[in-house]
Parts: structure tokens; sequence; C-alpha cells
């Protein structure tokens, strides 16, 4: 199963979650977050990272010629989009690849994205990193090929996962130190875990 660490801050977080075998890292380009990162400081880190990982910017209720903008200066690969713009104006104007994050409330919320690659979350006010879960039974029954699953995951709780066959699953809190800061042992254990699903 793929893995992607959000919420990276600094080189050291980075090159521990690499080595884990992730295969994408986050930024989040939320000012409010208390994972924030400027594109230039994301940039200096990503220009020392290895090949073969993706980068992966998280963006909230932004244009789309910022997002555009910060994914060129900071490197980005793929843009992660929580957006109340839903509109197919919104996502032509993108330049870079995308995702969008589905806050779900509800078993519909998913399902009516199912014939497109999304990330669930949990709805909370807030934006990302509150570590709720998403109720696993609202994938019942449901293809999850296409679904990349967030939201209060940690080592302890991934081998609730089996037999949903997700694509990926996206962590941040569940391997924390504390806000912003990862924990290599977390990180390490979170990826190995994914390994046995």
């Amino acid at each position: 199963m793929r893995t992607k660490i959000c919420g990276i801050t600094n080189l050291e977080d980075a090159l521990d979650a690499i080595s884990t075998g992730v295969n994408a890292l986050g930024f989040v380009f939320y000012e409010k977050s208390p994972r924030y990162i400027t594109p230039q400081d994301a940039a200096n880190i990503v220009k020392k990272l290895p090949p073969f990982v993706q980068f992966v910017g998280l963006f909230v209720n932004e244009k789309p010629s910022v997002i555009n903008e910060i994914c060129n200066v900071a490197k980005m690969h793929i843009a992660q989009i929580i957006s109340d713009d839903e509109s197919p104006e919104y996502f032509e104007a993108l330049d870079v690849q995308y995702v969008k994050v589905v806050r779900a409330k509800s078993k519909d919320d998913i399902l009516k994205h199912k014939d497109e690659f999304i990330l669930v979350d949990a709805f909370v006010e807030a934006f990302g990193g509150a570590g709720k879960r998403v109720a696993l039974e609202w994938f019942e029954g449901a293809d999850c090929s296409k679904i990349i699953l967030a939201g209060g995951l940690n080592e302890s709780n991934l081998c609730e996962l089996k037999g949903y066959a997700f694509y990926a699953v996206d962590v941040s809190s569940g391997v924390e130190a504390f806000k912003g800061k990862k924990d290599p042992v977390k990180m390490l254990n979170f990826v190995k875990a994914t390994n046995e699903i």
C-alpha cells in the first residue's frame, strides 16, 4: 500500500521519512496550520532530497493561480486541495496534477466521487492533522481502489484497514513527536504496518 507522510517542516524529518520507504511527502501551505511551511523553505528541503519520492502541497481554499505559483516555487509534483469551490473551471485552471480532499460527513460524500482519485478525511471544523477517524463502515461494499485514506491513522489501527484495498494512506499527527515534528520510530513503524495490510 502506498504511504504519504504529511506535515513535513524540516529536512531531518523529510530524510527520516524517506528512509522508511514512504512514497510521498506532504508540505502544508495553509498559514493557519501549526505545520505550515513557506514555499521557499519547502523548496530548500526538496532540493536536498533523493529522487523517486513525490512531493505534495496541501492547500485550503486557495486560488488556482496561487496554487500554481507555490507549486512551481516549492517544486511540488501534486496539489492536495481542500476547496469550497469544486467547479470544473476551478480545477481546469490548475497547471499541476491534483487530488481533491473530501472531508466526509457521511458515506454519500465518498460515493459521489467514486470515479476519481480522492483523499478522504474526517470532517472537523479545523483543517488537517486533527486525528479524527472516518467511519470505516462507510467504505463497506465500496470500491476503495481510488481512495487515499487519512485521519486518525497510526501504526496500531492500520490493521483495521485489511480487506478494503485502499489506494494509499496519509498520516500526519499519528507519526508526530509533537505538532510540526515527526517521530522517526513512529514513521518507521507506520510504514512497516502498511506493508502488512
